[in-house]
């Protein structure tokens, strides 16, 4: 079903809720699965495929690609490489490790992603190698949504798990809570001006403490560039929008959910009861992909 939903969309980003939840797993199980015919290209913000976590140091799943795809990474993790490819351009943009090497695999076998680091580099990116591709899938790193901005990529997967919360309803809330922003209407244009205060950046709990405190704004609608732009406290949020509709200029696909019930201490939850919470409160289908490789 993930697969299938994939190849209808010419760009997707693998977002985590948090650091190990399984973003890797997701990728490689992408890449693994995809038809052989489809054209494929890979990249990273952030480092991503490292052998060891750098924060917790537990082993990390590297990043396994196959004949034909195309992928960018640093200069310097495009020299560990365990794969043959060829080069097919050097950027003048750089990354933390070096320039920004594209090249195309030869051979199958595993590489060290680590891509641009800011979004309008990767955008650059995506538009040159577009005519060449069928899809771009985005690795995303820690606490970064904003390269699954509907204005970066077309879709979004989202992976989740223990390693946010060992608490499972704990863990439903917050990722119920991230599925229902991705899902915020589109603004059409139907509503008047006066009735509707535009945010252009992020939205904040002072943004909305202030919109909720301002006897002129009662009833108005909020409009926001993408989802991905709420960094509002959770409960806060909710407050808000019981009063104020949320629009938004660009809607974000979402056509999964996977989760990683093993955290990196150790800890693991029940599986079956994970997927199946998640599910009934999200409404879409929840893969456990350490369990369904």
């Amino acid at each position: 079903m993930l697969i299938e939903e994939l190849l209808h969309t010419k760009s997707c980003s693998v977002v985590g809720l948090e650091k190990n939840t399984g973003k890797t797993v997701t990728l490689n199980y992408l890449l693994q699965h995809l038809p052989p015919t489809h054209r494929v290209a890979v990249t990273s913000i952030g480092l991503d495929g490292e052998l060891k976590d750098q924060v917790t140091g537990t082993a990390k799943p590297e990043i396994t690609l196959f004949k034909g795809m195309l992928f960018a990474t640093s200069e310097k993790h495009y020299r560990q490489r365990r794969l043959q490819s060829e080069i097919l351009e050097v950027s003048d943009e750089s990354t933390a490790l070096g320039r920004l090497v594209t090249a195309r695999v030869l051979s199958e076998g595993k590489v060290l992603l680590s891509g641009l680091g800011s979004t309008q580099g990767l955008k650059r990116w995506m538009n040159k190698i577009e005519s060449e591709t069928d899809l771009i899938l985005i690795d995303g790193a820690l606490s970064r949504m904003s390269l699954a901005s509907p204005t970066i990529s077309e879709s979004l997967i989202l992976a989740t798990g223990a390693a946010y919360s060992a608490n499972i309803e704990t863990l439903v809330r917050k990722t119920r809570h991230i599925v229902a922003l991705t899902r915020l209407p589109l603004y059409e244009g139907a509503m008047p001006a006066d009735n509707i205060i535009e945010a252009q950046g992020a939205v904040t709990d002072r943004t909305l403490n202030l919109i909720l405190n301002d006897p002129e704004a009662q009833g108005k609608a909020l409009l926001i560039q993408d989802f991905t732009r709420v960094f509002a406290d959770e409960m806060l949020w909710h407050q808000f929008t019981k009063t104020h509709p949320v629009y938004v200029r660009h809607k974000s696909q979402l056509i999964g959910v996977t989760v990683n019930p093993k955290a990196p201490n150790g800890m693991v939850l029940d599986s079956k009861t994970l997927c199946k919470k998640i599910e009934e409160a999200i409404e879409i289908p929840t893969i456990d992909l350490m369990n369904n490789e």
